[in-house]
């Protein structure tokens, strides 16, 4: 059998499940909404979704929900390293397996009902609430849901297993002997972890933020239970465009410009993330004579 043979599954769920539906997007967004209770009609094809998709509520609500996917995906990561690098290195080979299946079996359970139940944690009558009133931590316990600090809580809970295991399988494929070649050359444990386990780990680091940070800035159950109106994001007034507005052709024009500046977002990331990996590289290079020898 050809090698490529075995990418054709691939492809084809790609394909129906990703590149169909985003054309079909993009083919409503030429449209326009044919009178007060029609939904879509491309009749008269135009740009003219795009203008109205470009205004300023929506760049602000982008620019909220950018912030708060930013946030959140360096909260998970920050979060996720030390988990992982624990499961990982440190231990027992024959406890992985359950310590992966505790990340992994709340992550299965309905999203909707896990974001629900942060809403009654976090409600006036949740205990989270009166005990954060009684410590004095919030004034008034309805301070707590209806928030963008709600929001952000929800997204890294609902997220935080999609970085936990690209570290995890980047840190585990990290040779041991790597780290133990590097603390007999005098380097010590901080060091050794950012010369040499974290620059290893880099691709499961760059893994672990896209997959967390491009389903951020399209969620919208999430600010739509714990943020009410103060925690709307993008995906939130996409949605009231289809469902409530049922105006689907301005819905898909909003939905195509989220996706292409979610992909200029994630390209510069990228691109900034491997540009630091390439200046630490150029560091920690030794000069002997006029050669260069790598140290890391």
């Amino acid at each position: 059998m050809p090698g490529f043979a075995l990418a054709v599954p691939a492809w084809l769920w790609l394909s129906v499940f990703f590149v169909v539906p985003f054309l079909q997007v993009a083919w409503f967004s030429l449209g326009e909404k044919p009178g007060m209770f029609g939904t879509h009609s491309n009749a008269v094809m135009s740009l003219d979704r795009y203008v109205e998709a470009f205004s300023p509520t929506f760049f602000t609500i982008f620019r909220a929900t950018l912030w708060m996917s930013v946030l959140g995906t360096v909260a998970c990561l920050l979060i996720a390293m030390p988990a992982a690098y624990f499961m990982a290195l440190k231990v027992p080979a024959q406890r992985r397996g359950l310590l992966i299946a505790l990340v992994m079996v709340p992550y299965w359970t309905s999203f909707l009902i896990r974001t629900i139940g942060w809403k009654v944690i976090l409600s006036s009558e949740g205990a989270l609430a009166g005990f954060m009133t009684d410590i004095g931590l919030v004034g008034d316990p309805h301070d707590l849901l209806n928030t963008r600090g709600a929001v952000l809580l929800g997204l890294i809970y609902n997220y935080l297993p999609l970085m936990i295991l690209p570290l995890y399988v980047a840190f585990d494929r990290v040779d041991n002997a790597l780290g133990e070649a590097s603390k007999d050359l005098g380097a010590g444990r901080v060091r050794t972890f950012f010369q040499v386990t974290l620059p290893l780990a880099r691709p499961g680091i760059i893994a672990g933020v896209i997959l967390v940070f491009i389903p951020m800035m399209g969620d919208y159950v999430t600010p739509a239970v714990l943020g009410g109106a103060k925690g709307t994001m993008v995906g939130s007034l996409i949605a009231s465009q289809f469902l409530t507005a049922q105006n689907w052709a301005l819905g898909s024009a909003m939905a195509v410009v989220l996706i292409l500046l979610t992909m200029v977002v994630v390209v510069l990331a990228i691109a900034m993330l491997w540009g630091v990996g390439w200046l630490v590289h150029r560091r920690s290079k030794l000069v002997i004579g006029t050669k260069e020898v790598a140290t890391a």
